[in-house]
């Protein structure tokens, strides 16, 4: 098929790169907080990966949304991550997915619907990995190709995974490389492929998730369009804590740096950096490690307050530090 669309053309931007601003969403969902309570367990009040509702003392229902446009020019790997990411939120909860609908937005006087079939099997084949069921959905025609999932999962009220019970003392833990977001860019702009990239997105957190409820933990995100230090300052900010982090420890996907280096960088990944900044120590680091640091992932790994094997220690928690919700060193 080597005169097959390049599905990357067709969209502005490529995976969790194109969501909006965080610093924007936040203002415009502001109104929308302080509705956590009674059996509405978690809401929008802290930014987690998902709504928790409970339904009785054994079962809580978790749900969440999540979809993008194509990340890579393959139509059924493009699915494959976009499901795997979707599915992601449900494990960062500590829940385990049910049953899943899909999303797909097409422009169907431009593209062959043959490619929008090899997307759907991408995606229902990660769910059938994670014994989930695949059932129907919704689709409009869109200008740029999207897809994603909406997900129903089950977890128990009393052990969730949340971004707002991490304490002072515990290390951090990051089960998935950064510098998927360069190697996206470097993809859309040049049809390089990267396999390595590739395994890591399509790899599920089920292992992860499973792991982190066996050992205790309590609290957990998953690192995807906000980057690293976006998505540990909601924690820390949530926590009450101070993260502080070892640039040296956290791994990256091969290629990644000599790929900023050559310029490949999303503007998701600036916006990233520029939002956290004012409340992160970056003076012990550069500004090409910050802004791995800062890199826009899709189907990241997720990050964990504790240890469970196979996961790489990148810090550690402490208690709060002149107003920073991090300090990288």
């Amino acid at each position: 098929m080597t005169d097959a669309p390049r599905l990357t053309q067709y969209a502005h931007g490529g995976g969790c790169a194109c969501k909006i601003p965080p610093g924007e969403l936040e203002e415009v969902v502001r109104g929308l907080r302080g509705q956590a309570r009674g059996d509405l367990l978690v809401g929008l009040d802290d930014g987690d990966d998902a709504a928790v509702v409970r339904l009785d003392a054994e079962r809580a229902l978790v749900a969440t949304t999540d979809f993008f446009t194509p990340v890579v020019d393959d139509p059924y790997d493009w699915g494959r991550i976009a499901a795997a990411n979707a599915l992601s939120d449900v494990y960062a909860m500590g829940g385990r997915p049910v049953v899943a609908l899909n999303l797909l937005g097409w422009p169907r006087e431009v593209l062959d619907f043959a490619l929008a079939a090899e997307v759907l099997r991408g995606g229902a084949e990660v769910c059938a990995q994670a014994g989930c069921h695949l059932a129907g959905g919704h689709s409009v025609d869109d200008p740029e190709p999207k897809y994603g999932l909406a997900v129903t999962g089950l977890a128990h009220p009393d052990r969730l995974l949340r971004n707002d019970s991490g304490r002072p003392g515990q290390p951090l833990s990051l089960t998935k490389p950064l510098g998927l977001g360069v190697l996206n860019n470097r993809h859309k702009a040049t049809g390089e492929r990267f396999p390595q990239a590739v395994e890591v997105m399509t790899t599920l957190n089920d292992t992860a998730s499973a792991a982190a409820l066996a050992a205790g933990l309590t609290c957990a995100t998953d690192v995807t369009g906000f980057g690293l230090l976006g998505h540990l300052h909601k924690l820390a900010r949530a926590s009450g804590v101070t993260a502080v982090v070892d640039s040296s420890a956290v791994p990256l996907v091969d290629g990644a740096r000599e790929s900023l280096r050559a310029g490949f960088v999303p503007g998701g990944s600036r916006r990233n950096l520029d939002w956290v900044r004012p409340h992160v120590g970056l003076d012990a680091v550069d500004e090409e490690t910050a802004l791995l640091l800062a890199d826009a992932q899709t189907s990241g790994g997720l990050l964990l307050a504790g240890e469970i094997p196979g996961a790489t220690v990148i810090g550690e928690l402490v208690s709060r530090v002149d107003g920073q919700t991090i300090v990288v060193a």
